[in-house]
């Protein structure tokens, strides 16, 4: 009977060889993909905040953290590692091992964090992988009203600004922080001048100005809504239109004056370099059904001041980069760093 002639390897041309190597490299990445995303997440899984507990950041990790934990079979648990803006924690983190045991919650004070303290502890550009975004942090101008009793809305703030004597003070989270740099560039817009005190965190700044040892902060919402609510401080201005979801009647910075000026903190979750794709597949998947179905988890991060917002990781990546660009420009221009 008639064999057909079957070419031993030696007999295979250049091509042949190239295609049988590509299956071999696909079926063996299939199996790996299949044999990770069954055996993951096989323990406790670390989510680390570079930010104090109680902030924005940690306020939106962990209510993110409880669901996700739920719907990988999991627990996840929150690991606390402030300092410097959130260059410390997220230095420390870029190191863990690439097993899809160890996250972040990436806060954007950790973006400048690098040039408000002239380091290179890490680069937001190569030293992490995206996986999603999944908060927006809209911004206020909030006042005391018993410091600043005739101040409600912000051309008053302007007109109090500019005849003050000494000039009025106003606070942020920090050095290089959103709040800051927000102000900055008002104060350039509006031709009007007020001194920064910046503080260590949201908190603390929140507690000064509430005993009146400052009258005026460019604050997150997270910190600022309780007491607005309560009374105790007035929000006479935000930073873009979405924050009328938890302050329907206050508007915003751009209606006020200033056409264009409009923008959000936000913050994303993050993987150590290596981390398998089919971890992070599976973490994109979950919190995009999470952040755009889930209405107690939506409803849970309104109520704290913070708005539910999925974009995939490419979406992450280029927001990080555009927004890096931009406030860097602003920081350069102003001379704003950590170092004075």
């Amino acid at each position: 009977m008639h064999r057909p002639h079957l070419p031993s390897a030696h007999g295979l041309n250049r091509r042949q060889l190239l295609q049988a190597g590509a299956a071999s490299a696909l079926a063996g990445t299939s199996l790996h993909a299949l044999a990770t995303d069954a055996a993951w997440p096989g323990k406790v899984i670390k989510m680390v905040v570079a930010f104090p507990a109680g902030g924005p950041t940690d306020t939106v990790a962990r209510i993110t953290a409880q669901k996700l934990g739920e719907r990988l079979g999991t627990t996840i648990v929150v690991d606390n590692r402030p300092g410097a803006s959130g260059s410390i924690g997220t230095a420390s983190f870029i190191k863990s091992a690439p097993d899809g045991n160890t996250l972040s919650m990436f806060g954007m004070p950790a973006l400048l964090a690098p040039l408000m303290y002239n380091n290179n502890a890490y680069d937001v550009e190569k030293d992490f992988l995206c996986v999603a975004t999944v908060y927006d942090l809209v911004m206020g101008i909030v006042i005391n009203p018993e410091v600043l009793p005739g101040v409600d809305s912000l051309q008053a703030l302007i007109a109090k600004a500019k005849t003050a004597k000494p000039p009025l003070n106003y606070t942020s989270s920090g050095t290089g922080s959103f709040g800051h740099l927000a102000m900055e560039q008002l104060k350039d817009l509006g031709g009007f001048d007020m001194l920064h005190v910046p503080y260590r965190g949201s908190a603390p700044a929140v507690t000064d100005l509430l005993s009146g040892q400052l009258g005026v902060m460019f604050a997150d919402l997270v910190a600022a809504l309780p007491h607005i609510r309560a009374g105790k401080l007035r929000a006479i201005a935000l930073s873009s239109p979405r924050g009328r979801q938890m302050l329907p009647g206050v508007k915003t910075v751009a209606e006020q004056g200033f056409p264009g000026f409009d923008f959000d903190s936000w913050g994303g979750l993050i993987a150590p370099l290596g981390t398998p794709a089919p971890v992070i597949t599976r973490l994109n998947r979950e919190l995009k059904d999470i952040l755009t179905n889930d209405q107690e988890v939506k409803d849970k991060l309104l109520q704290v001041g913070a708005i539910a917002s999925y974009q995939p990781a490419d979406a992450m990546r280029k927001r990080l980069l555009t927004d890096r660009a931009r406030w860097t420009k602003i920081a350069k221009d102003k001379n704003i760093s950590a170092a004075g």
